[in-house]
């Protein structure tokens, strides 16, 4: 069965070529395409798409309110957010509102495709080489979670193994990283996120990073300046 699809873009040749890429995989169909949040909205509704590819900055109703509300209903798409890294400064707000990751704009067309069939398959995926500098920049400066108040009784939920495999994940590591970090199987590790993901009620592996962060489990070290 094809994964669905549904592009979102507010630049018709960008939007067209994502579609083209994605429309030539023999496991993919692009079921619609949108120019807005608010046409993607109501195109989801219609037709149901595995995941949604949405950039952020459109006008009218942006990606992130769109993710919010496409994430809030029953049985939600997965959306996979593209964005320029160095000057979108929404990314983190729309991995709040549900997003399963994000990719840079400029991302390789395998790069796309290999995204798409992660987040499809209920993973995430975040764009290795941002992660840390973009999750660690924009949680710097913002207020912390709701529950991030009561951090020590959250972090009780977990074992001491649990919370190292939590911070090796906010730190951007994968599953076969964070086995040679740690010294135990992948396996082993997948038994930890699911245990972990299940005690702090987040869905996936980046609200698991956003919740590490909003706790204070992870210490953020400012992005490099250019001189």
């Amino acid at each position: 069965m094809s994964l669905t699809v549904l592009v979102v873009d507010d630049q018709a040749v960008v939007r067209a070529g994502f579609a083209a890429v994605i429309d030539a995989e023999p496991d993919m169909t692009v079921v619609g395409e949108a120019g807005d949040g608010a046409a993607a909205v109501s195109l989801a509704e219609q037709l149901a798409p595995d995941v949604i590819v949405m950039d952020v900055r459109m006008p009218g109703l942006d990606g992130i309110t769109a993710t919010r509300i496409l994430t809030g209903r029953d049985s939600p798409p997965r959306v996979l957010v593209l964005t320029t890294f160095d000057l979108d400064a929404y990314v983190f707000d729309a991995l709040r509102a549900g997003a399963s990751g994000f990719l840079l704009k400029d991302v390789q067309a395998a790069e796309l495709l290999h995204g798409i069939r992660v987040v499809a398959a209920g993973e995430s995926v975040l764009a290795p080489s941002a992660t840390r500098r973009l999750i660690g920049h924009y949680a710097a400066g913002r207020p912390t979670g709701p529950r991030a108040g009561n951090a020590a009784a959250v972090l009780d939920q977990l074992t001491a193994r649990e919370r190292s495999v939590l911070t090796l994940i906010a730190s951007g590591l994968n599953n076969a990283e964070i086995a040679a970090d740690l010294d135990i199987t992948v396996g082993t590790v997948k038994s930890h996120v699911n245990a972990l993901l299940r005690k702090l009620e987040v869905r996936d592996r980046v609200q698991a990073t956003i919740l590490a962060y909003d706790l204070g489990l992870v210490h953020v070290t400012p992005p490099e300046t250019s001189t």
